[in-house]
């Protein structure tokens, strides 16, 4: 019998497979940079319509469920509820929410010009920070534009 060729009598192949550095021909890793510490008495985001939702919602479910300590079940209760609600049901919680947010533009407002008064940052960098909100701001009200 006459057998065909195999791989093992295949002429072989140079390696193409990567060579992997070892030691020190490793290129040294830039170190990352570390974020910047979060100012605590800049003013917190407002809450969407959804969370002035669920501050409520919650109230009521522990009430009708007492026994109740899953935080997810409320969770996922409390969205299926708010599926379920009606644009005049919702109503209420979104006036709310703008209001919280038009409150929130105002603090913002003040703490940015405090911030450039002489704040922990420098004026440089204060300035620099509100030219990226008013830039982020234009990029919002063109996309709402696009979207008409």
């Amino acid at each position: 019998m006459t057998r065909g060729k195999s791989k093992a009598d295949a002429p072989k192949k140079a390696e193409t497979k990567l060579a992997v550095k070892k030691g020190s021909e490793r290129v040294a890793k830039k170190p990352r940079k570390s974020k910047a510490d979060k100012d605590p008495n800049k003013p917190k985001r407002p809450p969407s319509a959804f969370f002035v939702f669920m501050e409520e919602f919650r109230k009521t479910y522990k009430e009708k469920h007492p026994n109740n300590k899953s935080v997810a079940v409320v969770g996922k209760a409390g969205g299926d509820k708010w599926k379920s609600l009606s644009e005049d049901e919702k109503a209420p919680y979104v006036a709310k929410a703008a209001k919280l947010k038009s409150d929130y533009t105002k603090t913002m407002a003040a703490y940015n010009k405090g911030q450039s008064g002489g704040g922990s940052r420098p004026a440089a960098a204060s300035a620099a920070a509100a030219d990226e909100d008013e830039e982020s701001d234009k990029s919002k009200s063109e996309d709402e534009e696009d979207d008409d």
